[in-house]
């Protein structure tokens, strides 16, 4: 116990540090590539802020445990609405820009619906994760084609590529990346070997553990953006991060290692995804009056949160 215990906190280290070499590397190579800003933002960063959740459900996977990739992709964007956004709110309420009301909200909303009709007939395939990775092309041509539409609107992935050599920054890429790969494979081991010991389902520990492990960089940084006052990109973060979770972490599982679901997947797990998904779309449409997710939002966010926990305490499935 002692020893899996052990790898899942040196995997979550090391996936958290390895995954910020990777990204700022390759933005540096996009850039001195001349590939612009924008477009790097809304690629190359985006995504590679998912890469933690990809790299542990495709080693997931690959290694034969896919219910820990799908509770993963499920389970980090369950975190991300009830605790991240929740704990947030409660500190200092989100602003709500329109923008974000009016079209990001609304794709999530799409993106969710889309998911579910992938896993609906409790079989996650290749012609699935086919589905989820066109929606994630279309995805990214929507983002750069609105960003160009609204070029005065910011761009806070932009603030995210640094200014390297090329050696260096090839150095930080493929160094960035071995980590990944490592610490995700120490990482799920450690979590097969909790769930083999306590005797529950992958399926939990992914949708627990693994979950939250991977949630928890973005409620650092969300925490630490409210106390400092630049709390308005949290809902914008985590909106960004659900659609990635959805789109490219989902889609591995079937790609490499097509098979059926467990039923709570579809039963309980998906059904409390798309609960908090439009939960927080009726708060965005509430807030754009206020324009602000309140303290009273973040509440009944964290108790959603702890309800679903409580949930899975008792079913142990």
């Amino acid at each position: 116990m002692t020893a899996a215990l052990l790898a899942i906190l040196a995997g979550f280290i090391v996936l958290t540090w390895s995954a910020d070499r990777f990204v700022e590397g390759s933005a540096a190579t996009a850039k001195n590539w001349g590939i612009s800003p924008m477009l790097i933002g809304l690629t190359v960063v985006s995504l590679g802020t998912s890469a933690p959740e990809i790299l542990v459900s495709l080693m997931s996977a690959l290694q034969g445990h896919a219910e820990i990739a799908v509770g993963n992709a499920l389970g980090s964007n369950i975190a991300n609405m009830g605790l991240v956004l929740g704990t947030t709110a409660l500190i200092a309420p989100l602003p709500v820009k329109a923008a974000l009301a009016k079209r990001e909200i609304p794709w999530l909303i799409v993106v969710t619906v889309i998911a579910g009709i992938c896993l609906g007939n409790y079989y996650l395939g290749l012609f699935d994760s086919l589905m989820l990775l066109a929606t994630l092309i279309l995805t990214l041509y929507l983002m750069i084609r609105w960003q160009k539409h609204h070029p005065n609107e910011p761009l806070a992935e932009e603030d995210e590529i640094t200014k390297l050599s090329s050696g260096k920054a090839w150095f930080q890429l493929l160094s960035g990346l071995a980590l990944l790969l490592f610490s995700a494979h120490i990482l799920v081991w450690g979590a097969t070997q909790i769930a083999t010991m306590m005797g529950i389902s992958e399926l939990v520990v992914g949708l627990t553990v693994v979950a939250i492990g991977t949630s928890l960089p973005e409620l650092a940084a969300s925490v630490t953006s409210a106390l400092k006052g630049h709390h308005d990109i949290a809902l914008g973060n985590v909106v960004g991060s659900n659609i990635f979770n959805l789109l490219a972490v989902l889609s591995m599982p079937g790609l490499v290692a097509p098979g059926p679901l467990n039923e709570s997947v579809i039963t309980r797990d998906y059904p409390v995804m798309l609960g908090f998904t439009l939960l927080i779309a009726a708060m965005a449409m509430i807030g754009k009056k206020t324009k602000l997710i309140g303290r009273f939002s973040g509440a009944l966010l964290l108790l959603g949160y702890g309800l679903y926990g409580v949930l899975l305490y008792t079913q142990l499935a």
